[in-house]
């Protein structure tokens, strides 16, 4: 009788460090009940891979699931696959931290499980054929990725069911294609469905069913942990296999011994759709799902697969500057790890966990508390470079083709581009550990569309033997939501010069919607490496084009830097010159600025000084002027959208120093890091 072999693998991640209740509810609601319930049936064979950071809380706070786990690594059931070990995506990291951190992981199941893995699970199924030497030498047979990857490089739909080989270089790599009809339908089918998805599979005596997927599918996502354990869908599932006569669980490693390959393979840098369409620019994904909906859901999946497609993983740091800073900061310490100790190398891997760099349905860069954490991180590494003497280097250290100056002091990590307006674009504490300066611009996407536009959509009725998965999942829009979906058109990073010929006040400051009349903002300046002098000779444009020059140089101490910026223009009128900072907290709502709660914004008139107090911190960040005349600031609270765009999440602070000129004006400000 023909069988049909399920090749059954979850994965298991938790962004490092986490908020304690969001790893605790996944504990409860998925990880504890899954294996609790396998347990039960030691003879259904699977695969897991779980990151080594949530390993490891599992572990060492968990011994009733590391038991369970203990049980079925012992009788056979589990069979344990790799990753990197805090979970990077293994192509936006060098080659030489791929195999240290694969290997790591692979001696810490060693140690834990006495087994040693040759799978890997490759995160976020971003694939480069580059991998591939590196995946050898870390002594890996076989990956798995997604039937999409064939599928998007021109391979056969009836081939998904048993795997390929593809090389590097003469190196080999076995690659299994998991099946997407099988992603979508389990756990969301009703078991009668699901054995149906994975019966269909079965072709001849070498065919295989292949699901690896999120475990957090069972039970964490929404409505699943009700469907999979108090309606026991996962109980009846795992019952139903072992029973049927068709289906035999087997581990990929042993599929791999005793079956031949489907020939070679060579596949697109790609990753799963929707991946490729979240790395699009807002304008690009709607036109794509344009696209995919004029040439029809069956033209696509059976022809327009190999060329309807998104972007690749990697332009995230295209999208996004503030991914593309934090990744490049990541790669100039990964050039320094020889000088680092045992515990910088754990900060430098944790630096590269994957979930900071990019934003899908779940968030992502987007979550401030990742941001502070991948900063973190990065200042305890930066710490231990920091001497007494100033250190100061120049270099084009985000790879974007313009100089940055980088400034290291005992207490600060500080940097300021050229190609944005001399602005300062990383203020970390080396006390707190801590960046300031950890700001997110709030930018349109493509889900903001179901705001702006939204469409009717017919309630379906409920069907009891299936649930929506997440993509699926239908959001009640709220029309207030349209009023916060501010975008703005500068990066948002602090010293940014605005002229405008009307004064600021709140609401255009909050929205962006002030007359700008200079082009300082969000254009390159020129740098003068022997002063740490960035200039821009540009203009003030109304009533004509009158030349204007603006520079700013700046001076470092320990705790506290000097900036001296000047405007020299022929413009004859008066106009308004504005400072824009945009600093971020972990507590907005609980900082002062000259001990006043900010609220939903904040006019302070005639002053000389902002004292801005951070409770989280401990720090107070002392803004001062040399100017004989007062100084006017409006602060704000600014939000972006988190997750699928439905969620306001407060992000950062910003505010604007102002002042009224006439051709040439010079103010010097002193910020200052004090300890409260």
């Amino acid at each position: 009788m023909k069988k049909v072999s399920l090749l059954f693998g979850v994965h298991m991640h938790q962004p490092v460090d986490n908020f304690g209740e969001a790893v605790d509810e996944a504990i409860e609601k998925c990880y504890k009940p899954f294996f609790a319930t396998m347990v039960k049936h030691p003879h259904f064979k699977f695969s897991v891979h779980c990151s080594g950071w949530l390993l490891e809380q599992i572990i060492t706070k968990h011994k009733d699931i590391y038991d369970n786990m203990l049980i079925l690594t012992k009788v056979g059931a589990i069979e344990w696959i790799s990753a990197g070990y805090y979970e990077p995506v293994l192509s936006s990291i060098p080659s030489h931290n791929r195999i240290e951190q694969i290997k790591k992981l692979n001696n810490y199941i060693k140690k834990k499980f006495d087994k040693k893995p040759n799978g890997l699970w490759l995160t976020e199924r971003v694939w480069e054929s580059s991998l591939v030497p590196d995946l050898k030498k870390s002594n890996i047979d076989f990956a798995v990725v997604d039937d999409y990857h064939f599928l998007s490089s021109g391979f056969d739909r009836d081939k998904m069911d048993g795997y390929f080989q593809t090389e590097e270089s003469g190196e080999k790599l076995a690659l299994f294609p998991i099946s997407g009809a099988l992603r979508y339908a389990l756990p969301f089918f009703s078991v009668k469905k699901a054995i149906e998805a994975i019966e269909n599979h079965q072709k001849d005596e070498n065919s295989a069913a292949i699901i690896f997927d999120d475990a957090e599918k069972f039970g964490l996502w929404p409505k699943t942990y009700e469907w999979v354990y108090e309606k026991k869908w996962l109980e009846d599932f795992v019952q139903a296999v072992v029973k049927n006569e068709h289906i035999k669980t087997q581990h990929f490693s042993q599929y791999l011994k005793t079956h031949k390959s489907h020939g070679i393979a060579y596949l697109n840098n790609t990753s799963y759709f929707e991946m490729g369409e979240w790395s699009l620019r807002e304008n690009q994904t709607l036109s794509l799902e344009a696209l995919k909906e004029k040439v029809g859901l069956e033209y696509f999946e059976n022809i327009g697969i190999s060329f309807i497609k998104g972007g690749i993983w990697k332009n995230f740091f295209v999208k996004y500057a503030e991914s593309n800073f934090l990744h490049k900061r990541m790669l100039y310490m990964s050039k320094k790890q020889n000088k680092m100790s045992k515990n910088a190398l754990k900060n430098l891997y944790k630096l590269q966990t994957n979930d900071v760099f990019w934003h899908g349905v779940f968030g992502g860069l987007y979550l401030p508390n990742l941001r502070d954490n991948a900063y973190k991180y990065l200042l305890e590494l930066e710490k231990t470079f920091a001497k007494k003497k100033i250190k100061r280097e120049i270099d084009d250290f985000d790879m974007d083709g313009f100089d940055e100056i980088k400034i290291l002091t005992n207490s600060l990590s500080l940097m300021f581009s050229s190609k944005n307006g001399g602005q300062m674009v990383e203020f970390g504490s080396l006390d707190a550990f801590f960046n300031w300066q950890n700001t997110l611009t709030r930018r349109k996407e493509a889900y903001h569309e179901k705001i702006l536009n939204p469409k009717t959509v017919q309630k379906q009725e409920e069907n009891t033997e299936e649930i929506s998965t997440i993509h699926d999942a239908n959001e009640e829009l709220d029309e207030k939501l349209k009023e916060n979906l501010i975008f703005d058109w500068h990066l948002k990073n602090s010293f940014i010069d605005h002229i405008s010929n009307a004064p600021f006040n709140i609401e255009n400051f909050k929205r962006a919607n002030y007359k700008e009349i200079g082009d300082f903002a969000n254009q390159p300046f020129k740098l003068d490496s022997s002063k740490n002098l960035f200039s821009r000779d540009g203009g003030i444009y109304i009533d004509g084009d009158f030349k204007t020059r603006v520079t700013k140089e700046y001076k470092f101490k320990d705790k506290c830097f000097e900036t001296t910026l000047t405007c020299k223009s022929k413009y004859p009128n008066c106009a308004y010159y504005g400072i824009e900072f945009n600093f971020h907290f972990a507590h907005p709502h609980l900082v002062t600025f000259n001990d006043n709660l900010i609220h939903e914004g904040l006019n302070l008139k005639d002053i000389n000084s902002l004292d801005i107090v951070d409770d989280f911190t401990n720090k107070r960040l002392k803004l001062s002027s040399n100017l004989d005349f007062d100084l006017n600031a409006f602060i704000l609270k600014t939000v972006s959208q988190s997750e699928s765009g439905f969620d306001m999440v407060a992000q950062q602070i910003s505010f604007i120093v102002f002042c009224k000129f006439q051709e040439d004006l010079e103010l010097t400000l002193n910020l200052e890091v004090i300890d409260v």
